[in-house]
């Protein structure tokens, strides 16, 4: 029967099943990425880190750090890494980037890619450099032109391409130049206080097991405040980055694929309707409820099947597209194959949920009574409470959940996702529901014949107000949300930089050179905002306990970063603005016997599990200085100012080695460059760190980030469009008729058309403004809860979003509904008769 059925209804339910289609296609193509991405970090492993061991660290290199160091291997290349200043001398133009000093035969696995290809051992015999091709582009240069860095110039060996184990999202945050490491002391950069990286990069014997090396060593590394990193830990850290990505993006498509089983359940929902005659006559004939619903439940499965599989073929072919869509995050070529595992993952999936979504209106086939074939109303079978249905509900909110769990490994996150879908589809659905009892309660029966049916169109029986609204208000939904929550980051950027606020800050002035920085900033007419002396040290004790032993207890729960950290602190008796006491107060210190007491940041005295009135005890670059808790601050970090963890109290500091920060403001880009060109020549080592550059940045970063998930995204936007367009079919039949009769009544073939096109013009108008005005709301809970920054909405984009989704929902409506249009009166009521 299920067979004699669908002889008649096949292309209509494929239609429907294409709903979950792009769904499965956005799960598998992420999944399938997801493992040959694993799997070319597998084979690429060394590539990635360049090395078998790479010991990094902050600290000056003692001499027992440096026989260490020496112990492991002498097959090692060098590198030290600060942030400082270039001058290209050819355009005038100046740039923060970071300076990478080398020396050996770095990398030992892979190549550093430049152009030309011999710059790349070249630049080390001479003086010259290689600079990151951006970089070049940005400022005009290209090979044979000159970099000046430091009190030295540089010849530009080549544009450096790629490292092992860089991605180009990298190069954005922090564009490098590479110079010889003989030439470092002779730029004059390296200076007390200077925050200089080392590493070390070692090539190995095969035989040895680095990885048991490298525990062993562990104790003696930490003690010398060295850091180190194995092939398998790079391995390791590459792949969670990329699969917490990618379960964040399945995430996305899942919603996808919700969106598809609703287009299910509301076609399977018009199918049934148009078989309730068909089943009554099979009860008379003696088949049971359940038989019944058997029947029809097999095509849901075989069209369910079909449905996933092609989903899942469509989800290979678009893999070999996302190595083009993640490019600037990828650090590994990526070789891409059919992920079988990936396939049966999402043809499983989208089965089970197409089965659970069509199971609801399926169900209500069992209540049909045979009677039905003498009576006319359907809800009297159907309108009772079926237990049934809720347990189809609780499988699907379980469905959904161990799903979410899958992907995350997170109870409580996957949860939270959950719920928030639930609220989603709550929110939409109140909307639509509201929409329709509003257009029904306020009808406006004063306008003309056309709008008036359009808009009782909205709440006819088997409208589609809700499906689609639902359906496309979910999928603009995340566009719109993703585009504000980038707006509301870049805007809290932007405004710290609006106004009079500082947007240049000067850092690395060494002690005696305060005084000519800050005439120079005031011959340029800069205003000093704000001028901190900074002082690095470590902690060294804390309550009369030392460091080593709290590492070594399990029980003191305290962060090791907080323990092991370098400390930049400053001196000073009073607040700044960003800044609100929060606990005790600020102490002053007078003479040598007064206690030292310093104020921190409060969250600072939460995560250390201090409180007021603890001891602690800083090395303060060999000289061990104690002071006490005496009060903790609550600071404003999104603020351009120089804020600090820890800070001293004016008295104690003044003697010990330090730098000096300035911060100013520039109001014009021409300015900002003029005065970087006097700052770089006449005070190499002062770096600028121009805010207007980093907004700039972070917008490219942020464009980059939310091209990928506006990628997945879509795959919602385009789902509802084809439950819109499935739905137009489905109902088709009874479009059909309705035009008859209203063609039968007199009204022409223009009226029926405008009155379509009204229709669907109200329904994606409402489905998109719904899911934009959802949009508002949750990013302005974004702005409240998470960013703690005033909400700004952009309405531009938004409006040009309404337009669109709005146009491509009435285009593909008026697609389907021509035959509707051209069908002749007198063909209907034949075939009725």
């Amino acid at each position: 029967m299920a067979w004699r059925d669908s002889r008649k209804s096949r292309q209509r339910l494929l239609l429907f099943i294409s709903s979950i289609v792009l769904g499965i296609a956005a799960l598998v193509a992420i999944n399938s990425f997801a493992y040959n991405l694993e799997k070319s970090i597998d084979g690429q492993a060394k590539e990635l880190l360049g090395a078998d061991l790479v010991l990094t660290t902050n600290k000056e290199i003692t001499t027992e750090a440096q026989n260490l160091i020496d112990s492991i291997g002498t097959n090692r290349s060098e590198e030290k890494s600060f942030p400082s200043m270039v001058f290209f001398p050819k355009t005038k133009g100046t740039r923060l980037i970071q300076v990478k000093a080398v020396k050996g035969d770095f990398p030992y696995y892979g190549i550093i890619e430049t152009m030309p290809a011999s710059a790349a051992q070249a630049f080390k015999n001479s003086r010259s450099a290689l600079v990151e091709d951006a970089l070049m582009i940005q400022y005009n240069v290209k090979p044979g032109d000159s970099v000046k860095i430091g009190n030295m110039t540089f010849y530009i060996q080549g544009r450096l391409l790629k490292v092992p184990g860089q991605s180009a999202i990298a190069t954005t945050v922090a564009p490098a130049v590479y110079i010889p490491l003989q030439y470092l002391e002779q730029t004059g950069l390296v200076q007390r206080g200077s925050r200089i990286t080392s590493r070390f990069y070692y090539k190995l014997p095969s035989t040895l097991d680095v990885e048991k090396m490298a525990e062993t060593l562990e104790p003696r590394l930490d003690r010398e405040g060295i850091n180190y990193d194995t092939v398998e830990e790079r391995k390791q850290e590459v792949g969670r980055t990329f699969a917490n990505l990618s379960q964040f993006l399945n995430l996305v498509g899942f919603v996808a694929l919700l969106l598809g089983c609703v287009g299910v359940a509301s076609a399977i929902h018009l199918y049934v309707k148009e078989k309730i005659s068909s089943v009554a006559v099979l009860r008379c004939l003696g088949a049971s409820g359940w038989q019944t619903f058997f029947i029809f439940l097999i095509e849901t499965i075989v069209m369910g099947l079909i449905g996933a599989t092609l989903g899942a073929a469509l989800g290979t072919g678009i893999q070999f597209l996302l190595p083009q869509v993640f490019q600037d995050f990828l650090p590994v070529e990526v070789e891409l194959t059919v992920a079988w595992g990936a396939v049966l993952q999402g043809v499983g999936i989208g089965l089970g949920m197409a089965i659970l979504f069509a199971l609801l209106p399926l169900l209500s086939i069992r209540r049909i009574s045979p009677l039905r074939t003498l009576r006319a109303s359907y809800e009297e079978d159907t309108s009772a409470r079926d237990p049934a249905k809720w347990l189809v509900y609780g499988l699907i909110v379980l469905f959904v959940g161990g799903f979410a769990y899958l992907q995350i490994k997170r109870w409580e996150l996957a949860l939270g996702f959950t719920v928030g879908i639930a609220v989603a589809f709550l929110i939409l659905t109140g909307m639509g529901k509201l929409i329709m009892f509003l257009v029904r309660k306020f009808f406006p029966v004063s306008w003309s014949y056309v709008w008036r049916q359009s808009l009782a169109n909205l709440y006819r029986p088997q409208n589609q107000t809700l499906i689609l609204i639902i359906a496309i208000g979910l999928g603009t939904f995340l566009i719109s949300t993703l585009y504000l929550s980038q707006n509301l980051l870049l805007n809290q950027v932007s405004l710290s930089g609006s106004g009079n606020q500082p947007n240049m800050v000067l850092f690395d002035i060494q002690s005696n050179q305060k005084e000519q920085v800050t005439r120079l900033a005031t011959e340029y007419n800069l205003p000093l905002l704000q001028q901190a002396p900074i002082v690095t040290m470590r902690l060294s004790e804390i309550n009369g306990r030392s460091v080593d032993a709290l590492l070594k207890d399990t029980t003191a729960k305290i962060p090791e970063w907080g323990l092991t950290r370098e400390y930049r602190v400053t001196y000073r008796d009073s607040l700044i603005s960003s800044e609100k006491l929060v606990q005790g107060k600020l102490h002053t210190y007078a003479s040598p016997t007064d206690t030292i007491y310093v104020s921190v940041e409060e969250p600072y005295l939460q995560r250390m599990k201090l409180k007021v009135g603890d001891e602690l005890v800083f090395n303060v670059q060999g000289a061990p200085v104690r002071t006490r808790v005496g009060s903790t601050r609550e600071i404003e970090w999104n603020r351009v100012q120089t804020n600090f963890l820890v800070v001293f109290p004016e008295g104690v500091l003044e003697d010990a080695p330090q730098f000096h920060v300035l911060i100013t403001r520039v109001d014009s880009v021409e300015q900002s460059a003029q005065f970087q060109q006097a700052l770089v020549q006449s005070f190499p080592n002062v770096s600028a760190i121009d805010l207007g550059l980093i907004l700039r940045t972070i917008d490219e970063i942020l464009d980059k980030v939310s091209f990928v998930i506006r990628f997945m995204a879509l795959f919602s936007i385009i789902t509802g469009l084809i439950v819109l367009g499935s739905s137009v079919v489905i109902s088709k039949y009874q479009r059909i008729q309705e035009s008859v009769l209203l063609r039968t009544l007199g009204a022409s073939g223009k009226q029926i058309m405008l009155i379509s096109l009204i229709e669907y013009l109200f329904l994606g108008a409402l489905a998109t403004l719904s899911g934009i005005l959802l949009s508002l709301l949750s990013t302005w809970l974004l702005a409240l809860f998470v960013f703690e920054t005033p909400f700004v909405a952009v309405y531009t984009p938004l409006i040009v979003v309404l337009f669109i989704i709005t146009a491509l929902t009435v285009l593909i409506g008026m697609l389907n509904s021509r035959e509707v249009l051209n069908r002749p009166p007198l063909e209907v009521l034949r075939a009725e008769v």
